[in-house]
């Protein structure tokens, strides 16, 4: 059976096919009956489902993570698609988990070719012989590779801390060259190793969630382990360089409501801790407005932003890019042209 990818499922169409349990949850109905509420996935998005009938039973046949098969049929409600689920049991058939599993649309091998190459941008040679350890390491290389760099906001997919890390090292060293009193070397150290944590914190297969160490620890403190582990075999390290490349990973977060156990204390922290919130938020809010089924002008309401975000007239945005490409092809055959 050809599986039917979850942006592609519209309004009334029956659904039949295997998908990813992400989210679980019972609720009762004014009148007392219990509902199940799930958020089932591939890697083409989300989609929430709903399931009314022998509720207490059904529940029991799966959990979260788990890959279940289902028919149902697709409506509309609160001008959101939500699937009605009509059959469920959990699947245990052998599956490919590339369908569930969302990757990065970035080459991994370039990334981390363009990741050491910057690396070597680095001249403290106490910083560049730390880094390089990390480089050489088989196996943190392979986690890095394949991580996501969070559960659910942003670049949460396989390969997706590589793409962060990549990304806010990138505007490190163009920060560092709008801005001369901060030191590019210490900053760019600092932007490579800043999420080194979450290949503990999370785990992938087939679903992102927590590790123990990661719901114990969190990648913070699990990042400052990682360093001071390495540490150990640099003996002539600076003690004061080592501790400002450690309050760049527990800063990074910028305030302890956000998570971090202290707060930006000296400007490549500050820095750090702005390119890495830009990074985070610019990748999130994309896939937001990207997936966001809702129709109009308008998304639906962020929870976590508090706020509803404007998409625009998407009509006016076609035209545009029809009046663009007039202009380009208006441009043609003329003496002087546009470099495009």
């Amino acid at each position: 059976m050809q599986h039917l990818w979850i942006k592609d499922i519209k309004e009334n169409a029956k659904i039949e096919g295997n998908y990813l349990v992400k989210n679980k949850s019972i609720g009762q109905t004014r009148q007392g009956n219990s509902f199940l509420t799930l958020t089932l996935g591939d890697k083409t998005g989300t989609i929430e489902a709903k399931v009314w009938d022998r509720v207490d039973e059904i529940s029991t046949k799966f959990k979260e993570g788990n890959i279940v098969t289902i028919a149902g049929q697709a409506n509309t409600y609160r001008n959101q698609i939500q699937i009605q689920i009509h059959k469920l049991q959990q699947n245990k058939s052998p599956v490919d988990p590339t369908i569930f599993q969302e990757s990065t649309p970035k080459d991994i091998t370039h990334m981390l070719l363009d990741l050491k190459t910057l690396a070597n941008k680095i001249q403290n040679r106490h910083l560049r012989t730390l880094i390089d350890s990390f480089m050489a390491d088989h196996h943190f290389v392979t986690q890095l590779k394949k991580a996501p760099a969070a559960k659910n906001f942003h670049h949460s997919y396989l390969g997706g801390l590589l793409e962060h890390t990549l990304s806010v090292s990138q505007m490190a060293v163009l920060v560092s060259e709008h801005y001369p009193d901060l030191d590019c070397d210490l900053l760019l150290s600092g932007a490579i190793l800043h999420d080194i944590g979450k290949i503990e914190e999370l785990t992938f297969e087939p679903n992102i969630e927590y590790s123990n160490k990661g719901r114990l620890l969190g990648h913070i403190v699990l990042g400052v382990m990682m360093v001071e582990e390495k540490l150990k075999s640099l003996k002539d390290f600076p003690p004061e360089l080592a501790l400002r490349l450690k309050h760049l990973i527990l800063s990074h977060h910028g305030e302890f409501d956000f998570g971090s156990p202290k707060r930006p204390k000296f400007l490549e922290a500050f820095a750090l801790h702005l390119i890495d919130d830009m990074d985070a938020k610019i990748n999130g809010l994309s896939r937001l407005l990207k997936d966001d089924r809702q129709e109009g002008s308008w998304t639906d309401f962020n929870k976590l932003f508090q706020r509803y975000f404007f998409k625009g007239d998407s009509s006016a945005q076609t035209n545009n890019k029809v009046k663009d490409l007039d202009s380009k092809k208006q441009g043609q055959g003329q003496l002087f042209q546009v470099d495009l």
